[in-house]
């Protein structure tokens, strides 16, 4: 039987109570506030979930109406954000931008200190992490700074167009949007119960998202997509992919996009990015990318028992809608901030200073030398 307190990363060990999310449990792989991540696939728009999980109910048409209309508003960016975005290196990690233009925000736009404006810092992250994503690419990249005003209702709509400088594809729009569903929450993740610990100090939002977007760099954790991306693009047929990735793994090298921390046998999300990236690819008459991507998922199946996770299918989604793969894991803070700002929320409304005990390995007590004498 495993000792939970020995656990190594924590594994196993429960670490505080939410009512925002589910991961594996009740008979459903992933719910958001009771409601099962299918239903909301197939029925919801990423604002109706953003609204769920920051408000903790779906919305009424009224309600959405006036949540859309408020994220619309508070898309611009403030001059000196500008600034700052166009002095950051264009060679830079597109992670660290987000987390510099999110603690430069809250340096201009402080959260009070009694934290009563929470729920609009929060809507104003989700409302302009988009912006300063797009802004910096499109200013470093085409030399343009673009209007982060779109008039587009949907936050996928709002990227897309800032991407493109068009009003995207309704299929594209929506295939984005459920992306952005499917990312939106997962519990106690690193990056989420780093955005709790830092909560938990009495820190403001701006902070702990800061940490959390911190967190989510890191490649254990998000970057999964972009990695699957590129192993998908050395490959020109399915045939060559499943030779390919015979020789990695008689290598031994490390095949990202497969396998997950939580999920025993599948990813719920992955079926619903599988589908999505198959129409995307016979929309563009081409499904060789597919084919490859499938092709690995079955060999990485056949050969180890390890399942694709949200983000290998996730990554050819975003590539059949012009995204370049270095924005992957950015667009994941774009929708994991409703996660995010909700436990934020969650944290504060009970909260204790997280602050767990560690087993000391070190040397047994010992006695000063003198310097001259060691």
């Amino acid at each position: 039987m495993t000792d939970k307190k020995k656990a190594g990363g924590l594994a196993g060990v429960t670490a505080g109570k939410t009512a925002l999310c589910t991961v594996g449990k009740e008979g459903a792989g992933l719910t958001y506030c009771g409601y099962d991540i299918y239903d909301l696939a197939d029925n919801a728009t990423f604002e109706e979930v953003a609204y769920l999980l920051l408000h903790g109910k779906l919305p009424t048409r009224a309600e959405l109406d006036a949540y859309v209309a408020k994220i619309k508003s508070l898309r611009g960016l403030p001059d000196a954000l500008k600034v700052v975005l166009e002095m950051v290196p264009a060679e830079a990690h597109p992670m660290d931008v987000l987390r510099t233009g999110v603690s430069f925000l809250g340096n201009i736009e402080p959260e009070a200190g009694d934290f009563s404006d929470q729920q609009d810092v929060a809507d104003r992250l989700l409302a302009c992490l988009p912006s300063m994503m797009v802004y910096w690419h499109r200013f470093h990249t085409d030399g343009v700074r673009i209007d982060t005003g779109t008039g587009d209702d949907s936050i996928a709509g709002h990227i897309l167009h800032m991407l493109h400088d068009k009003a995207p594809p309704a299929l594209h729009e929506q295939s984005l949007s459920t992306t952005l569903i499917l990312y939106a929450e997962h519990e106690f993740n690193a990056s989420t119960f780093a955005g709790r610990v830092i909560t938990g100090t009495l820190s403001d939002m701006h902070s702990a998202v800061s940490g959390a977007i911190g967190a989510l760099r890191g490649p254990l954790h998000g970057g999964a997509n972009e990695a699957a991306m590129a192993l998908i693009q050395k490959f020109g047929s399915p045939e060559e992919a499943t030779a390919g990735v015979l020789g990695m793994l008689e290598r031994k090298e490390l095949i990202m996009g497969f396998g997950h921390r939580v999920y025993t046998t599948s990813d719920p999300r992955n079926s619903v990015n599988k589908a999505m990236s198959k129409t995307l690819a016979e929309e563009q008459g081409d499904l060789t990318l597919y084919e490859v991507s499938e092709a690995i998922e079955k060999v990485m199946w056949d050969e180890k028992k390890l399942f694709a996770n949200a983000d290998f299918f996730a990554a050819s989604v975003y590539h059949f809608m012009g995204i370049p793969t270095y924005l992957f894991t950015p667009i994941f803070v774009c929708s994991r901030i409703t996660g995010w700002a909700a436990h934020v929320m969650e944290q504060r409304a009970d909260n204790k200073l997280i602050r767990p005990a560690a087993d000391y390995i070190g040397p047994p007590l010992q006695e000063w030398v003198a310097i001259d004498d060691r």
